[in-house]
């Protein structure tokens, strides 16, 4: 499973947690979300860190590759892959 799937699957996981929480607290239901969202979110910040830091970094070398092969056909465009010719 990708990285970016565990973090998003974590992060929806920690609201569902939070609001669980809240839900039997008497208040106002757009209110609970708001503070699950905000709690959810600073919760994931410490409790997610390792996977966030595995997204981070292959989303780093998703776009390390996507330059290095935009490189590769600005270079091909530009002729500048050619082998030179040889006439015997």
């Amino acid at each position: 499973m990708s990285a970016a799937v565990k973090y998003t699957l974590g992060r929806i996981g920690l609201f569902v947690i939070v609001l669980a929480a809240l839900w039997f607290v008497e208040m106002n239901l757009f209110l609970k979300l708001m503070l699950a969202l905000v709690f959810s979110a600073a919760a994931s910040f410490f409790l997610l860190r390792g996977w966030r830091d595995e997204m981070a970094e292959e989303m780093a070398v998703a776009a390390e590759r996507r330059r290095a092969e935009k490189e590769r056909l600005r270079s091909a465009l530009a002729g500048e892959d050619e082998e030179p010719k040889h006439n015997p």
